[in-house]
């Protein structure tokens, strides 16, 4: 094994700590199972001073939502010099903020819901912004996962509480037109597509109730037919690499009733317990969890890039000399 001694960083900031903390645990059993020494770090101020004494080969991050999945913590590995899992500190944190990857993605020429941004301060203006956007409309917090702070606004007064509601969750709120139809997601390892699954929500979005309390069906293959399902499967490898991503990871996707299909978002550090969506996908091509785990793990890295000519030791800086005018 090239990386014998693995740190996972779960827990991790705000609301998602209890997912990110599932999601460690479930990796951290799958690689002790594999021989790998594994040490559970719950992640939070003070990573580094937990992680340089353990001396690991590599981090298995399995943090979700702010500071853990938008580049941050990737941040302070490619600073430590310890090879991680995921994508790297940009595409972390394009992926993470959505009204920044939907301009990234329009750019590429990928569709993507119409919508707009609030700030907090601005959500007084919400009506007055949402304008001719119709309902029903999604809202949802613009840089946080799990589905926390996603709602559906039939009418003004919805939207006015759900737009208060998602800002409690980074201070900004996106709000997207309703687009009616299958919501697909296609898991990606290693470049590659690994296979998709349709998210058959009891409610008209997949919100969190829905992903963690029961009630969803899940199709594999999805229900499309094969034509469509490889151009679901195509918007997703693109916006993947729009976006710069790398390892693994999902994107989620609309196939809809008008035979027209959109991106929703890029996820770099899905849920990976053993009923989350991508080890669904990854059993249905005839991997185990633990078989994921591990080929996620043999993919991490860091960005940094050997140097032509390695820095000397710092100088002292010299004083300025100020010249005397004529």
């Amino acid at each position: 094994m090239e990386f014998r001694r693995v740190a996972v960083l779960m827990g991790g900031w705000g609301e998602e700590r209890e997912v990110s903390t599932r999601t460690g645990e479930a990796v951290a059993k799958a690689l002790a199972k594999r021989g790998h020494e594994v040490h559970r770090v719950l992640a939070g101020p003070g990573l580094e001073r937990s992680l340089r004494p353990l001396e690991v080969d590599a981090a298995f991050i399995a943090l979700h939502g702010p500071m853990g999945e938008d580049g941050r913590v990737q941040g302070l590995l490619e600073v430590l010099g310890l090879p991680y899992t995921g994508s790297g500190v940009l595409a972390s944190a394009l992926a993470m903020n959505k009204p920044m990857a939907k301009k990234l993605l329009r750019f590429q020429n990928l569709p993507t819901p119409a919508g707009y941004t609030l700030q907090a301060s601005e959500l007084a203006q919400v009506l007055e912004v949402h304008g001719d956007l119709g309902f029903p409309a999604v809202v949802k917090p613009a840089c946080s996962g799990s589905s926390y702070g996603l709602a559906v606004a039939r009418d003004c007064e919805q939207l006015a509480a759900a737009a208060a509601e998602a800002c409690r969750y980074g201070g900004e709120v996106l709000v997207e037109r309703f687009v009616r139809g299958r919501e697909i997601t296609v898991g990606i390892l290693d470049g590659q597509v690994l296979g998709a699954c349709e998210v058959a929500a009891p409610r008209e979005v997949f919100d969190y109730e829905s992903k963690y309390l029961g009630g969803t069906r899940y199709h594999l293959p999805p229900r499309v037919s094969p034509t469509r399902l490889k151009n679901l499967e195509t918007f997703a490898l693109l916006a993947w690499r729009a976006l710069g991503c790398r390892g693994y990871g999902r994107v989620d996707l609309i196939a809809s009733d008008t035979e027209n299909d959109f991106v929703l978002e890029v996820n770099t550090l899905p849920g990976m317990t053993a009923t989350s969506l991508l080890p669904k996908i990854a059993r249905a091509a005839g991997m185990s969890f633990e078989e994921l785990v591990a080929a996620i793990l043999e993919r991490a890295r860091t960005d940094a890039q050997p140097r032509a000519v390695e820095p000397g030791p710092p100088r002292a800086l010299e004083q300025p000399q100020v010249l005397a005018s004529a």
